[in-house]
């Protein structure tokens, strides 16, 4: 069997290449690709609309009682490092622009371990990431119904396990009918939900600078500007950056990908960044550390009442609604594309990267990705959901920047990107530096959980994958 390319481009962007698996058990050929419906909008959709979310109705409060205004470099820092990453990712992804992202690349660039390893930690880690949006999106929705006048009873908690729950099963069978009903929903949520913020953050930054209005004090807690504790709380807003290499999980369905996905990922990464930092900035001049800590995953929503009174409450928990159900909808829909990437390679087994007949859809996949959502989602285990989805993207995310420098070397004939980043391997490499490093400051039971996950990860190589040797390029 030949290890060459076998097909044709698509829209000129990249080889089509025969994927090969052997095993010990059989030798697949199989070249079923899911359809391209996906266009520029959609993939900036998929990218700005996972990241805000959590960056900026559910951080605040929680990054502001941490550092306070300092809380404005913890985002910067974190948005360098989703950029330094997200250009070698592009270079990667128009090369091989095929459903499995992060994944994909590694395990082309660094051997089956390092991909098994990734592959599966992509697949967890983004079921971390979407039960922390769901939770968020169930405090969200447990204060909309107080803003109405509904009351919960005593166990506010069982309800937004309850809400996050319900939501995780909504989203996983609506993706189940097609990626364009999701991107569809996404498109939509994200224009609304971007011409709000847009709005609310234009009012803040005039009232916040005295333009109008009377302007607030920001409370008397001292702020945190030492570096550790910035670092800190940089490692732990870092899951509000993982939107841009989702979009590589869906590259496989992409139009055009070797123009649409760089500007995806890197124009969501720039585009989120500059507004989390606005909006930081807002809500820790509006209320001290102190404040924002009594706040919670929901201190926008004070933060509204106060710039705008009982209206501005409004708009906040209308837009936390919306950006909540936009991350927890695209995570879900990232984290099928994932697993169905591995298991196209016999990582895991092939039954799971079966592709519905009516939908066009990896219906398998997305009961895979649903059902631990569904299970982690109702623990309300805030932060330590969003440091682990941060640690193991973390991982991934340097052992791509490592991959880009073992592919280059290597330079195989196949590798033929619309994109390359400039500056040789001076970008990969702090990128690989700054994703690792960004790792020791997080909080040790979150790196002790994500350490398990990887440990258990190469426990499943050695059991089921180490016979199976990758040829060529999916």
């Amino acid at each position: 069997m030949s290890d060459q390319p076998t097909g044709t481009n698509i829209e000129g962007d990249a080889p089509v290449v025969e994927t090969v698996v052997e095993t010990d058990e059989a030798t697949v050929t199989d070249d079923a690709e899911l359809e391209r419906t996906l266009g520029l909008i959609g993939g900036l959709a998929i990218g700005i609309g996972t990241m805000i979310g959590a960056g900026i109705f559910v951080f605040p409060g929680l990054a502001g009682a941490e550092v306070g205004t300092a809380a404005t470099v913890s985002f910067a820092v974190s948005g360098v490092v989703a950029l330094l990453v997200a250009l070698p990712t592009s270079e990667l992804a128009t090369a091989m622009p095929k459903s499995g992202g992060g994944y994909y690349f590694i395990s082309r660039g660094l051997g089956t371990l390092a991909g098994t390893v990734v592959g599966l930690s992509l697949w967890l880690g983004l079921v971390f990431a979407t039960a922390f949006y769901l939770v968020g999106l169930g405090f969200y929705a447990l204060d909309a119904l107080a803003l109405v006048g509904v009351s919960v009873g005593a166990s506010p908690g069982v309800i937004v396990s309850a809400l996050a729950v319900l939501f995780g099963i909504g989203f996983t069978v609506l993706n189940v009918t097609g990626t364009e009903n999701a991107a569809k929903l996404q498109n939509g949520i994200v224009a609304l939900l971007l011409s709000m913020l847009v709005a609310f953050l234009a009012f803040g930054m005039f009232d916040v600078l005295g333009v109008i209005g009377t302007k607030p004090s920001g409370g008397t807690e001292a702020d945190q500007w030492a570096a550790l504790p910035i670092l800190s709380t940089a490692a732990l807003v870092f899951t509000s950056y993982l939107g841009f290499a989702q979009v590589a999980t869906v590259a496989g369905e992409m139009k055009r990908p070797g123009r649409n996905l760089p500007v995806a990922m890197i124009g969501s990464v720039v585009i989120v960044t500059v507004m989390y930092v606005l909006t930081i900035f807002v809500a820790t001049s509006v209320f001290d550390r102190n404040q924002l800590g009594q706040f919670g995953e929901t201190a926008m929503v004070e933060i509204g009442r106060e710039l705008l009174g009982v209206g501005g409450a409004f708009v906040i928990v209308g837009g936390g609604l919306l950006a909540t159900m936009s991350s927890a909808n695209a995570s879900i829909l990232s984290t099928s594309r994932a697993i169905y990437g591995v298991s196209k390679d016999a990582l895991l087994p092939r039954w799971a990267s079966r592709i519905n007949l009516r939908y066009g859809t990896p219906h398998v996949a997305l009961g895979m990705a649903g059902g631990p959502i569904i299970v982690l989602a109702a623990t309300r285990e805030v932060q330590l959901l969003a440091e682990v989805a941060s640690f193991l993207h973390l991982i991934m995310y340097g052992l791509i920047c490592v991959a880009l420098v073992a592919i280059r070397r290597d330079e195989p004939e196949w590798y033929d990107p619309a994109f390359r980043v400039p500056g040789g391997p001076a970008i990969p490499v702090v990128g690989a530096v700054s994703s690792f490093g960004l790792i020791a400051f997080m909080d040790p039971r979150s790196i002790a959980v994500g350490a398990v996950v990887i440990l258990a990860t190469a426990g499943w190589y050695l059991y089921y994958a180490r016979d199976v040797k990758l040829r060529g390029v999916l």
